[in-house]
């Protein structure tokens, strides 16, 4: 209960000194000079492509599994079962198992998403080219502290502040999650001392469960904003590949988010064993 107030008098605070610093002239003349985002190259595309919102939903379910499966992983202390590889390999428990294997669909969930992205052009979007994404972002980040939302049209552009957190997420905390796991994995060559020496293992841990933390904090933001800036226009957006209020993104998003809860809860031993028994074997000890 404390800390919920605490957390609602320090936005108070935030908000109050925002909304004053708006009102002092000079930085109102430079949220007008600088108004939250900067216009793309005339060839960017417009809109979100299907196979965005695909990846946007596999991404959805396969983060969810990750940071289940994770946290089940480091809170295990006797786990219910163990999974050895059929072409030897060290003995894992199931649960590390299946975040790791869930994290091979993400991976290539996000191979591809990369692939696309830098292929269709619409990877101007998320990673800046020009200078003025600093003072856009720093505008965006001060309108929204004064709960005074900056112009919002994804379906053409995405402000600043998305673009950097958006550039951030996909190619700064994805390949630093990946690297730390697979410093971690049984996948990892051990053998090799040298490699293991440049890369220690300390070094994974120390970042692993940050950049775990940053997606959490990442996704609740998101939400918060898709929710808060026209929900269903921005579902639209997101998982129907339209600009418009109707309801399909909505629906499609609900039907996305049954499908994430009902895979977390059935990703339980009894009915992963069938499932880890096609490339091993999987034992009580």
């Amino acid at each position: 209960m404390l800390v919920a107030l605490a957390v609602v008098g320090l936005a108070t605070i935030v908000v109050a000194i925002a909304r004053g610093l708006i009102g002092w002239a000079p930085i109102a003349g430079f949220v007008e000079r600088f108004p939250g985002e900067y216009a793309l190259p005339d060839w960017a595309p417009v809109g979100l492509p299907a196979w965005l919102n695909w990846s946007h939903f596999f991404n959805l379910l396969l983060i969810a599994l990750i940071i289940r499966s994770g946290l089940q992983v480091r809170r295990e202390r006797k786990p219910e079962a163990y999974f050895t590889p059929k072409r030897g390999g060290k003995k894992v428990s199931l649960a590390v198992w299946l975040h790791t294997s869930v994290d091979l669909l993400w991976l290539i969930n996000g191979a591809v998403f990369v692939v696309l992205l830098f292929a269709t052009g619409q990877w101007v979007r998320i990673v800046p080219t020009s200078w003025e994404v600093v003072p856009n972002a720093l505008s965006a980040a001060l309108q929204y502290a004064a709960l005074q939302w900056p112009a919002e049209n994804g379906w053409v552009n995405y402000n600043s502040l998305q673009q950097l957190a958006y550039f951030a997420t996909v190619f700064i905390a994805a390949p630093l999650s990946i690297a730390s796991g697979f410093r971690m994995s049984e996948w990892w060559p051990s053998h090799n001392e040298r490699l293991s020496a440049r890369f220690p293992v300390e070094w994974a841990r120390a970042v692993h469960f940050p950049v775990m933390l940053y997606f959490v904090a990442f996704i609740i933001v998101h939400v918060l904003l898709v929710a808060s800036t026209g929900l269903l226009t921005n579902l639209n957006h997101m998982f129907a590949a339209r600009s418009d209020h109707g309801w399909l993104g909505f629906w499609l998003f609900a039907a996305g988010m049954l499908v994430t809860v009902a895979a977390m809860l059935l990703a339980r031993p009894v009915l992963l064993r069938p499932i880890a028994n096609r490339f091993g074997s999987v034992t009580a000890r």
